[in-house]
């Protein structure tokens, strides 16, 4: 009685197999997207400049991480620096040079398997890297916590609002950040379930509406891999006193957002103000 059509059982298989190959490339997304979101410049970054000191110190599952810290004159304020997720401490000597010649000392951190050091990246890894650096800085060369700022660059945002809300910075600097990797993803990969995929999340719009240290964000306009529209998003959402740098025309990776006069401009007047 009415059978089965001739064509379904060639249709079913078309089917099977589409399904089957969705579910490989969602599992080898899964697998390997660690590859799309870290970029590291795992070579030494060579000695460190001038003035510049290189220190070391130990995360709590037994790394040994190299950095670089600038002092600062006196009990000047520091800096503790938290990159982006590409290039190693030697892109951002540029950076800890302006600030130290406006009297401002610096700890440029690399994250686990950048700039020379073992293991490789992960969320999970890049918090207890900058708590080792947070542990160098008060316990060893006894910053206080008067002294000190947290500048985190686009993922290092999300690592910086993370320590502060354990550790409170006197005052925070957030360069190009996103609400989170997951609304990053969707901007340029709307046709993938990205939420749902990501293993590392990078909540950075969450975790400020529960930070009351005064907070600085610098963006650029024409950022085309974080939008601007989600850095004005994280400057709604803080909770704390709160100032926006719009650096018109800069993408990303343009030189303005790396040691331009409004960025160093914004953190020293940050710094001036706790």
């Amino acid at each position: 009685m009415g059978g089965v059509p001739g064509w379904a059982p060639p249709l079913i298989r078309v089917i099977v197999v589409a399904v089957l190959v969705v579910a490989l490339l969602l599992v080898l997304a899964w697998a390997g997207q660690r590859k799309l979101i870290y970029f590291p410049d795992r070579g030494s970054p060579g000695p460190p400049p001038p003035g510049v000191r290189d220190v070391t110190y130990q995360t709590d599952d037994g790394l040994r991480l190299g950095a670089w810290f600038t002092p600062p004159p006196g009990d000047g304020p520091v800096v503790l620096v938290a990159p982006g997720n590409a290039g190693n401490r030697a892109v951002r000597a540029p950076l800890a040079a302006a600030l130290a010649a406006r009297g401002v000392g610096v700890l440029l951190m690399d994250y686990r398997g950048y700039g020379g050091n073992p293991g490789s990246p992960s969320e999970a890894g890049l918090d207890r890297d900058v708590r080792a650096a947070h542990r160098y800085l008060t316990d060893e060369l006894k910053v206080a916590r008067g002294r000190l700022l947290y500048f985190g660059e686009s993922i290092g945002a999300s690592v910086v609002t993370g320590l502060a809300m354990t550790d409170p910075p006197a005052g925070l600097v957030l360069r190009s950040p996103f609400v989170d990797l997951a609304a990053v993803g969707r901007a340029h990969y709307p046709y993938l379930p990205v939420r749902a995929l990501l293993r590392d999340r990078f909540p950075v719009a969450e975790r400020i509406a529960a930070i009351k240290s005064p907070t600085t964000v610098v963006y650029g306009t024409a950022d085309s891999i974080v939008p601007a529209g989600q850095s004005r998003e994280v400057v709604r959402r803080a909770a704390g006193h709160v100032r926006a740098v719009e650096v018109a025309g800069a993408d990303h990776n343009d030189r303005a957002l790396l040691d331009g006069p409004q960025l160093i401009d914004a953190i020293v007047a940050l710094a001036a103000s706790t």
